[in-house]
């Protein structure tokens, strides 16, 4: 990774209608990111919203950015933002939705397919790879034969919606780890059994 900055895309689909969506969880885990670093995010000259700051001070400048696309269409606006600031997808982490890890899970993952994800794959066929960092946000399989296309563009169950705030800080977490130590000192300790 380029030391000198990372770039944290949360994927999610734009405006108030899909903002508590389980398919927008990666931009919650932005507005976390965001909130610890003390800065807003603004319109931006690629089709992002984004914010910069670092999380410690003489770390990593970290450009936190939500496409302004549709979920399925995430990969120009990450290929725009990645070329403005000169990054390469090395220097790329997407923090996104995942089916098939339970609710309440994080897990990170060096590279890899889409597995399904439409996001993903329009990032992979925009960026030309699948070499870059993805911080997983398990939100379970839907349950009985709820189609999982409807089950991700629903809000948070009730009672999902308490565990929620620490999934979130949980992602977070997942993003500083990856920005302070690097991904395999950080999957050592995200994936720890507590």
């Amino acid at each position: 990774m380029n030391s000198s900055v990372l770039v944290v895309v949360g994927l999610g689909n734009p405006g108030p209608g899909y903002a508590g969506n389980r398919h927008n969880v990666g931009q919650m885990v932005l507005d976390e990111l965001a909130a610890r670093m003390g800065t807003t995010f603004k319109k931006h000259k690629t089709p992002n919203q984004v914010a910069e700051g670092r999380l410690v001070p003489g770390g990593p400048r970290l450009v936190l950015a939500k496409p302004g696309s549709f979920m399925n269409t995430s990969g120009g606006p990450v290929s725009s933002v990645l070329g403005f600031y000169g990054a390469t997808p090395a220097d790329l982490v997407v923090v996104h939705d995942e089916l098939d890890l339970p609710f309440d899970t994080v897990r990170l993952k060096g590279n890899g397919g889409h597995g399904g994800h439409n996001g993903l794959r329009d990032i992979i066929k925009a960026t030309g790879t699948n070499e870059f960092t993805r911080v997983r946000i398990g939100i379970g399989r839907p349950p009985g034969r709820q189609d999982p296309a409807d089950y991700v563009l629903r809000d948070f169950s009730p009672t999902e919606k308490k565990t929620l705030p620490n999934l979130l800080s949980d992602g977070a977490d997942a993003v500083e780890a990856i920005a302070d130590l690097g991904l395999l000192a950080a999957q050592q300790r995200i994936h720890a059994p507590s």
